[in-house]
């Protein structure tokens, strides 16, 4: 009886960062399978590796799963920052450079094959057990997001504090639907690029939605 090769311990040759590579292979699938759906096992059968590396690098699935969330959440609440600090610094801004600085970072994923993997992922973040989707949420995006909130509400000053966090809650929403590949767009338009301009699509409807608060 022929045996199959045995899976390397250590490193694949050639590879520079396994522990990277390990985060893209769980990216793809968390976004495939979910949380529970995917085990860790499966991370290491992509790369052809021992099980073991998955666990030396991350303990246990929860922690893996923690990393591949922060490793693109914290930059794009990060971008977000720092846009939004420089539409303050330019001293004048409207709703739409708002939304386009929140969005922006969010867009930029699309491009690539494990940026809309994550996209994927998050959107489907509330179907993840409460006990560790809620806290990442609030770790990575509570800071920016709440800082967004003021900054449209000082533009937005006849709304109520609630009126904009259920505008800011919405926008979430919008785009994490319409970026993430989830959505049916391209077979409901009959076309191959109907998300071409996703993004100013995405914030003309997010700008039209706040504009239409009343106070």
């Amino acid at each position: 009886m022929t045996r199959g090769r045995p899976k390397k311990v250590g490193r694949p040759e050639g590879q520079t960062n396994l522990s990277d590579k390990l985060l893209d292979a769980a990216e793809l699938l968390f976004a495939e399978q979910g949380y529970s759906g995917t085990a860790l096992r499966q991370v290491a059968d992509k790369l052809d590796v021992n099980p073991a590396m998955t666990a030396y690098y991350f303990k246990n699935k929860e922690n893996l799963f923690r990393e591949v969330f922060l490793r693109r959440g914290l930059v794009v609440a990060r971008q977000r920052l720092e846009r939004l600090a420089a539409l303050s610094a330019e001293g004048s801004h409207t709703v739409e450079d708002l939304a386009r600085a929140f969005l922006e970072p969010s867009a930029q994923l699309m491009g690539t094959r494990q940026g809309r993997a994550f996209l994927r992922l998050h959107a489907r973040l509330h179907m993840e057990p409460e006990a560790f989707s809620y806290a990442l949420r609030r770790e990575v995006y509570d800071e920016s997001t709440r800082a967004y909130a003021q900054a449209f509400h000082r533009l937005l000053p006849q709304a109520t504090e609630l009126q904009i966090f259920q505008k800011v809650s919405l926008m979430v929403g919008a785009y994490l639907y319409a970026f993430s590949d989830t959505n049916r767009l391209a077979e409901l338009a009959k076309s191959q690029n109907a998300t071409d301009d996703l993004l100013d699509t995405t914030v003309a409807f997010v700008v039209g939605g706040f504009l239409s608060v009343k106070g």
